[in-house]
């Protein structure tokens, strides 16, 4: 999750102070690493998936699934051997041979796996992928107690109702003041708790998310959670709520956990020089929001049945640092800008590239940016896509100071540059090189929702790999859309079922009269084809036909193609649709919208046998494919 510095953090009354000095040298810092890497060339295609898991404590006698503390000593104890392997390296010079490293993240019940080193630039490589996070899954497990499981889930049901954590802790918390969330879900690393607090702070209020419920049979109309303590009053946001901060129909939460606390499925592929990256920037961009109604997973929030399938939108509203005057509900006086998102969201302009298919009207919104720093990155011989964009990045305040941190380098750090680009989280992500060091341009693709399984979190990176290469194989791919019908087509990939049931905005493949043209497609017509569009899978097997891929490699590489074939056309469901369904068909549920602790206890040992394979899902998985 972004930069993970250790020091002081810095209150926010604290911080904000040396926002703009933290913005200055971030920008010098971005401008030593253009200089020092711009004509880097030839980088290898190396790429990484990152996948977050859950740490979840069962009482069997009782019959309830809760959300474990011992992640984080979980992953204590998976960092020693990595950090004697490194430590080793340091000495030798010799590379350590790692199968997996393990990262914080936001949830102290949550670990992040990723693989030792990147996968290489082979086809064959692609047929490793699943074998590894298998391996990342059975290293976990073995540090687990018998009563404890890991699932790779998009939201953890019963977040913030009831009995979820263990052990219990009231929600009374000084960093998030939640009416929900205890302070003690959140990762003991000192960036976590300041930066909930200093999110808080900055805005003036709580996080306000409010997620539309599942209408069922017999959900109230309208629907007023009657779980709300509407009238605590241990800390002034208490009132919030009771003031129309929770809306009716929604289920309602108040604290950045209720985001940071969702698990997914990111990848980050190197590019060969910084123009090809900014190439699979814009056109993966676009193909953000369809990948993630395939990958839906998360229908269920704070114990409630919700009307989406995606967890992106809780996100978005759990790290919305804007003031009121930001938002646009107050005149401007003491903020810059007025902001039309949240931090986290869609990418909001186009990088351009040297393909020759970029042009200016794909950039239709009127984007917000600091206007000095753009001059300046313009005057040091930034393009003026590339000044705007990082210029763009730079209109909000860094959220978390390190004390120690305060004074560096710029030459040789990127520091400051990191704080504000980490905690810019967009659909899709361009990073430049560290400082003096082996890694290139990259793009970080962020909107996929985790899968339950290795075989479907390895089917869609595999696809992703390969569509990122057939990017880079085929200079003549466009997939330009404007810029504001992919905030359009995320909004629309949340609603549930809306792989089958919603049409998203996407390029014709053959324009009439030269002309640009958009249609609105299903799903299925960008996955696999239609008359107006060749489809993301065809053009995947053309890449893979024009070049040699041994039979066997091809025969599993076919096998992730075909799942997602299926996901795209409705003969597979998403894993939202299946806990869905598995949840009305559940003998306590009373079809009102309330997950139970019963049927959450047994919605876990279900997800986890499918996961384990003691529980087949072709429903979910496909016809012939096991765990």
């Amino acid at each position: 999750m972004g930069l993970l510095s250790l020091g002081t953090p810095l209150p926010w009354e604290q911080a904000k102070e040396l926002a703009h000095e933290v913005r200055q040298h971030g920008i010098e810092q971005f401008l030593h690493i253009w200089r020092n890497t711009k004509n880097r060339q030839k980088d290898r295609l190396l790429w990484g998936d990152e996948i977050e898991y859950m740490l979840i404590s069962l009482d069997r006698k009782n019959r309830r699934a809760r959300l474990s503390q011992r992640g984080h000593e979980l992953l204590s104890t998976l960092q020693i051997e990595e950090n004697e392997m490194l430590n080793k390296a340091n000495q030798t010079g010799e590379k350590p041979d790692l199968e997996a490293l393990w990262r914080p993240e936001f949830g102290r019940y949550m670990i992040e796996g990723t693989p030792g080193h990147p996968y290489n630039s082979s086809v064959f490589d692609l047929t490793t992928v699943e074998a590894n996070m298998k391996r990342r899954r059975e290293i976990v497990a073995s540090l687990m107690r018998e009563d404890e499981m890991i699932l790779s889930i998009g939201s953890y049901p019963q977040l913030g109702s009831g009995d979820f954590l263990e052990p219990p802790h009231k929600a009374n918390g000084q960093f998030s003041r939640s009416l929900f969330l205890p302070d003690e879900v959140i990762n003991p690393h000192p960036r976590f708790h300041t930066l909930a607090g200093n999110i808080r702070e900055r805005r003036g209020s709580k996080v306000r998310i409010n997620m539309p419920v599942f209408h069922d049979l017999n959900t109230p109309r309208p629907f007023i959670d009657p779980s709300i303590p509407y009238d605590r009053s241990l800390f002034p946001g208490d009132k919030e709520a009771k003031e129309g901060a929770a809306l009716p129909d929604h289920i309602y939460m108040d604290a950045m956990g209720f985001g940071m606390g969702c698990c997914c499925l990111q990848i980050t592929l190197q590019a060969p020089n910084v123009d090809l990256a900014r190439r699979l920037y814009d056109q993966l961009a676009t193909v953000g929001a369809v990948m993630m109604s395939l990958s839906a997973s998360s229908p269920i929030f704070r114990g409630y049945l919700a009307d989406v399938d995606c967890r992106w939108n809780v996100i978005a509203a759990a790290v919305d640092d804007r003031t009121a005057e930001e938002r646009g509900e107050r005149p401007l006086a003491k903020d810059r800008f007025v902001i039309p998102k949240s931090r986290y969201g869609t990418i909001d302009t186009f990088l351009g590239s040297d393909d020759g298919l970029f042009k200016p009207e794909y950039n239709d919104l009127k984007l917000v940016y600091d206007h000095e720093i753009y001059r300046h990155l313009v005057n040091n011989d930034i393009d003026e896509l590339l000044a705007k964009h990082v210029a763009h990045l730079f209109i909000r305040d860094p959220l978390v100071i390190f004390e120690e941190l305060l004074d560096q380098d710029d030459s040789v750090s990127a520091d400051h540059f990191e704080n504000i680009q980490s905690t810019n989280w967009q659909n899709v992500r361009f990073k430049p090189p560290p400082p003096n060091s082996p890694i290139g341009w990259r793009v970080e693709f962020r909107p996929l929702e985790v899968q339950l399984t290795e075989f479907e979190n390895a089917a869609f990176s595999v696809f992703t790999v390969l569509l990122a290469r057939a990017l880079l194989a085929f200079p003549d791919i466009n997939f330009y859309i404007p810029v504001t019908k992919m905030d359009i087509n995320m909004q629309r990939a949340h609603n549930r079922d809306a792989v089958f049931n919603e049409r998203f905005y996407f390029r014709r493949s053959s324009p009439a009269d030269g002309e640009d043209t958009v249609a609105e497609l299903t799903a299925n017509e960008i996955i696999n084809g239609s008359a107006e569009f060749i489809g993301l899978v065809p053009i995947v097997q053309m890449y893979l036909d024009s070049i040699s891929v041994e039979e066997n490699v091809r025969r599993q590489i076919e096998r992730y193609i075909l799942f997602v074939r299926g996901r795209a056309n409705g003969s597979i469901m998403t894993a939202a649709a299946w806990i869905r369904i598995f949840v009305r068909n559940h003998p306590a549920y009373k079809f009102d919208s309330v997950v139970s602790s019963e049927i959450n206890y047994d919605l876990a040992v279900a997800l986890d046998d499918i996961a384990n394979g003691r529980r087949p899902a072709p429903e979910l998985l496909g016809a012939g494919n096991t765990v």
